[in-house]
């Protein structure tokens, strides 16, 4: 049963991610909102982020109770949209609301799943997240016939989410974490580490933001383009699923791995933008720039720091957050023929940082539990 509801949370998580991502750009332009507003307007999600890890090194602690209390005002904040949406600066000081609350959700739940379930099951667990999103991207474009319809869905999927993240708080889950030791926690400690988690998120920018953009001027047809994205997330889903046995090895090795095919991806989509073999064969590469990253790296932070869940927020935080926003700027500052070229530039920075990283940070997962 536990395993249901941490599975259940991630669907529904990440379905109402799809909303947000895919969706909500153009509920905002069908309002009448300018491509500058909405930029601005999404720009605040990232760099809340960010943020929001730096009060809790020393003020607030992210326990059980600061979660449920995340999670309500999530519901909130969601349906303030209904009142808020059509008024530009209230409309972003509610989305920047809204992202502060999220910033704390998913890093607790990461380091439950992980202490509860184990490196073996967490993929199992999280690929329901890739589900999630992709349906909902299928079922919500035959239905989005007016802006306040995604409002709707997104408002229902947010309280499914409440609800399986509700149920888990049932457990007693705290008591399972292990958060001892008295270690102040530091960015210098591991600073090559965040340095590589940054530009690897940086890197991801142009195929985040563009790559839609990108291959339609390429000469690929706005379905083969979906057929792309729904491929890229179907090889996700499968290395979350079969990834257990892979991450029974040094993680550390395996995070190089996974930046340096990174750079092999961004490389190719640069050399061969229309060749749509290869263009299917950068998305099979999702598995492993995306989805084995993710888990990889959520596991080492897990072994580094005793605040295992402030650890957690500053990987969304620096990489998801600051990252995430800082390579969108300079996807849009750089787009056009060389925007892949810088995208292996920034992925081969992170190469960079995370191979130099000290001996004494390598940390076998078979350590781990």
């Amino acid at each position: 049963m536990l395993f249901f509801n941490i599975s259940a949370f991630y669907f529904f998580y990440f379905a109402a991610v799809g909303v947000y991502v895919i969706f909500l750009p153009k509920v905002l332009n069908d309002i009448g909102y300018s491509a500058f507003d909405i930029g601005i307007i999404l720009a605040v999600a990232p760099l809340m982020k960010f943020a929001m890890p730096f009060l809790f090194l020393k003020h607030i602690n992210l326990n059980k109770s600061m979660f449920k209390k995340a999670l309500f005002l999530t519901v909130l904040a969601v349906t303030l949209f209904y009142i808020t949406i059509e008024h530009f600066y209230i409309f972003m000081l509610n989305n920047a609301f809204l992202a502060a609350c999220l910033s704390l959700i998913l890093p607790y739940l990461e380091v439950t799943t992980v202490t509860v379930l184990g490196k073996e099951r967490y993929g199992k667990a999280r690929l329901f997240g890739s589900i999630g999103f992709m349906l909902i991207a299928l079922v919500l474009a035959k239905f989005l016939t007016s802006p306040f319809i995604a409002l709707h869905y997104y408002l229902a999927i947010v309280v499914l989410t409440v609800i399986f993240a509700l149920l888990l708080l049932k457990n007693d889950l705290e008591a399972k974490i292990n958060q001892t030791g008295d270690e102040v926690f530091s960015f210098l400690k591991h600073w090559a580490f965040w340095a590589s988690i940054f530009f690897m998120q940086v890197s991801f920018g142009g195929f985040y933001n563009f790559f839609t953009i990108y291959e339609l001027e390429y000469g690929l047809s706005l379905e083969t383009i979906s057929y792309l994205w729904a491929f890229g997330v179907i090889c996700e889903i499968l290395m979350l699923y079969f990834q257990a046995p892979i991450l029974k090895n040094n993680l550390l090795t395996i995070i190089k791995f996974c930046v340096g095919i990174t750079i092999f991806r961004w490389l190719l989509l640069y050399l061969y933008p229309d060749n749509l073999e290869i263009v299917y064969f950068t998305q099979a590469i999702h598995a492993f720039s995306f989805a084995l990253f993710h888990s990889a790296v959520v596991i080492y932070l897990y072994s580094l720091y005793d605040n295992k869940k402030l650890a957690q927020q500053f990987m969304f935080g620096v990489g998801y957050g600051l990252g995430g926003f800082v390579g969108a700027f300079l996807a849009g500052a750089t787009y056009g023929e060389y925007l892949f070229l810088f995208s292996a530039i920034f992925a081969l920075i992170s190469f960079i940082f995370v191979w130099f990283l000290d001996k004494k940070d390598k940390v076998h997962s078979k350590k781990l539990f």
